[in-house]
């Protein structure tokens, strides 16, 4: 058989069996003399091998170690595996169809904010900081405070979302705490031009640390530098990335 009969018997392209020779699954059968590949009947057994396992989900590696093991044992090993994963797949499909169901009914009652779409618990702390702060004058930093939130519920497993919401919801609904955490966003504001040895520094970083809350803290401070605060230090300019540098330090020292 020529290479295009082959894949045509068993339902594949002539790209993916060279692809395959080329992985080293498959290996290339002799030529003929006019140079064409001459393919088997044992090579169509293989290459069919081939296409139930990359269909059942293996990658190319692991279709490459169950081949090698002609007693089948790898293929149980491989298999076992791969269900588990399905499984873990399968769960995590349902919680975000969970969170997709509870949005879905948010945005048909019109009650997704500007932020959306997000889960329906940080929606709801969202709505009630709006209430809290209503009349207020618009604050660049509430705004950017908002992004890092909506960008960590995003980004955060469902428990440490969970843990960190929660946080914030205790936090606004303390007595006075929304007037506290305005005021240090005024701070903030007021050092969007300045250099991070402005005396205001120590101020801000004073005044944030004490709204910041230690079941959330705890766990940023061992956050090493690089990466994502790094990122997050250079969205802010040098005086507010020096005062959330100062704050977590003094945190730091509060939680010891």
């Amino acid at each position: 058989m020529r290479i295009g009969e082959i894949a045509a018997l068993i339902g594949v392209t002539p790209r993916a069996v060279r692809h395959y020779h080329h992985q080293g699954l498959l290996p290339e059968p002799v030529r003929q003399a006019n140079g064409y590949r001459d393919y088997s009947v044992r090579d169509a057994v293989l290459l069919a091998r081939i296409r139930r396992l990359t269909e059942l989900g293996l990658g190319l590696d692991e279709v490459r170690d169950v081949i090698a093991d002609d007693a089948g044992r790898e293929l149980v090993e491989v298999l076992e595996e791969l269900d588990e994963d399905l499984a873990r797949q399968q769960e995590q499909l349902g919680e975000r169809r969970r969170r997709l169901g509870l949005l879905l009914a948010q945005a048909r009652a019109g009650r997704l904010t500007a932020d959306g779409p997000l889960s329906p618990e940080l929606t709801a702390l969202f709505a009630n900081v709006d209430e809290a702060m209503a009349g207020r004058p618009a604050s660049a930093m509430a705004a950017k405070d908002r992004e890092i939130l909506a960008l960590l519920d995003t980004a955060t497993p469902g428990d440490g979302r969970e843990q960190l919401v929660g946080a914030m919801r205790r936090l606004t609904e303390a007595p006075g705490v929304v007037d506290r955490v305005y005021e240090v966003y005024a701070l903030l504001d007021a050092l969007a031009d300045a250099e991070p040895d402005d005396p205001r520094v120590e101020q801000a970083a004073q005044a944030l640390a004490d709204v910041m809350p230690d079941e959330l803290t705890a766990e940023m401070t061992h956050v090493p530098e690089g990466g994502f605060m790094d990122a997050l230090y250079a969205d802010f300019s040098p005086a507010q990335a020096a005062v959330v540098r100062r704050a977590l330090h003094l945190v730091m020292e509060r939680t010891r």
